[in-house]
């Protein structure tokens, strides 16, 4: 079930993200053009008056200890914002840790949150079995259905969650509507914008903070993992704020080399989301063509396909993860264990690196799901996610791909 794409206009766009995030300019300690990285964990003060001030109240330019800022995390915050059009940002140490934070700043014992059903697995354990030891209750629903989310609200609930990609179908939900749902009954709306920076820009959209695992995309590199939060001033300073934020007491603190990195990395994500949509919708099209189902959003089959044509930001295409259901995971096993050797990409999981990866959702990055509620997503055994690689020839990977395809018998009659 779709919305009516004619109920909720699009607030204007303004700037293009990447041209925040490129007209960002920040020198190094001697005006070099990387910042400088501060490998330090702990910060001098010239008065002990100015020490006990930042105890009570950030000051501009003053740090205090690494767990709370230092300059290099800063810096890469202040990039995040730009990428989503946030007041500000704060970088954790995985994506998990920008979710869990996020959600105990916004919860305590007593209090609700409503959840789309179609997430990533570790979110969802994190929310069936480790919220409810705190006493916090989650109610799954379907977010495609608006109606499901307003049965599900209480006057308990703080936060409605939902995944602007869901992970691994590929689910394209109706962001303003949610915030206006949300918002009529006081709560706030989170949306973890992993799957597509730069496409979707949820803040823009109504939402109250985005979260992303950086781990994927907008590092790229697959050579490290981190998160972030995109919010307003206000609740970045709550989850920052010495003696009650949660960024600070369970200190999810991220490694100031790797934020460097991932400094570095961030500035070439409009032409690599770019390049990943692209490989994307040509093997989507093709492994179409051939008979197979394909989940994937930019493709005018797909049921959410002019939702997200009507939310996203023009420029970067409509992603770079697909999905192929071949039957069963006996099959699906069976063929990543050919695409591997046919040097398609690897066999693993996560997403957004360089070369493709692929998996089995339902025996991998949601085995946290049982199998029953796995079927109620439609989350089948026999579903491969692709994160599709930045290949310069991608009619050559799908020509692999379909040599692959026949070798094991894998068509339209599964």
């Amino acid at each position: 079930m779709t919305s009516n794409p004619d109920s909720h206009p699009i607030p204007s766009a303004g700037s293009d993200p990447s041209s925040r995030i490129q007209d960002l300019l920040v020198f190094g300690e001697f005006g070099d053009v990387n910042p400088s990285i501060t490998d330090s964990s702990t910060f001098t003060f010239l008065s002990p008056d100015t020490m006990g001030e930042v105890f009570t109240h950030e000051i501009e330019g003053c740090f205090l200890y690494s767990r709370h800022w230092n300059p290099t995390n800063k810096v890469l915050s202040q990039a995040l914002s730009a990428l989503e059009g946030s007041q500000s940002a704060q970088v954790t140490a995985s994506g998990m840790a920008a979710i869990s934070s996020t959600i105990l700043q916004l919860c305590h014992a007593g209090d609700e949150v409503v959840s789309n059903r179609t997430i990533y697995g570790g979110t969802y354990a994190f929310f069936k079995n480790f919220l409810p030891r705190l006493g916090i209750t989650v109610r799954f629903v379907d977010m495609l259905d608006p109606a499901e989310v307003v049965g599900a609200m209480t006057d308990r609930t703080r936060a409605v969650y939902c995944e602007s990609m869901s992970n691994p179908l590929l689910e394209i939900v109706d962001i303003p509507k949610l915030a206006e749902i949300a918002h009529a009954r006081g709560a706030k709306l989170v949306v973890d914008n992993t799957f597509s920076p730069l496409i979707l820009s949820p803040l823009r959209l109504g939402a109250d903070v985005v979260v992303h695992s950086m781990t994927k995309f907008i590092n790229g590199t697959s050579d490290c993992v981190a998160g972030c939060i995109c919010a307003d001033d206000a609740f970045i300073h709550e989850l920052t704020d010495i003696g009650s934020g949660a960024c600070m007491l369970l200190g999810p603190v991220l490694d100031s080399f790797r934020s460097a990195s991932i400094h570095k990395n961030l500035h070439s994500l409009h032409v690599r989301m770019q390049k990943h949509s692209e490989n994307a919708l040509y093997l989507a099209r093709r492994i179409e063509d051939l008979g197979l189902k394909v989940y994937y959003p930019g493709l005018p089959s797909h049921p959410q396909y002019e939702l997200l044509t009507r939310l996203a930001n023009p420029g970067f295409g409509l992603g770079g993860m697909l999905a192929i259901d071949v039957g069963d995971l006996a099959t699906a096993n069976r063929l990543m264990e050919r695409m591997q050797e046919a040097k398609i990409g690897y066999l693993a999981v996560s997403l957004g690196y360089f070369k493709t990866l692929f998996s089995s959702p339902s025996s991998s990055t949601s085995s946290e799901i049982p199998h029953e509620e796995q079927d109620r997503m439609g989350l089948k055994g026999g579903l491969v996610r692709m994160s599709v690689g930045l290949d310069h020839d991608i009619a050559r990977t799908f020509e692999r791909l379909r040599t692959c395809l026949e070798e094991l018998r894998i068509s339209a009659a599964v």
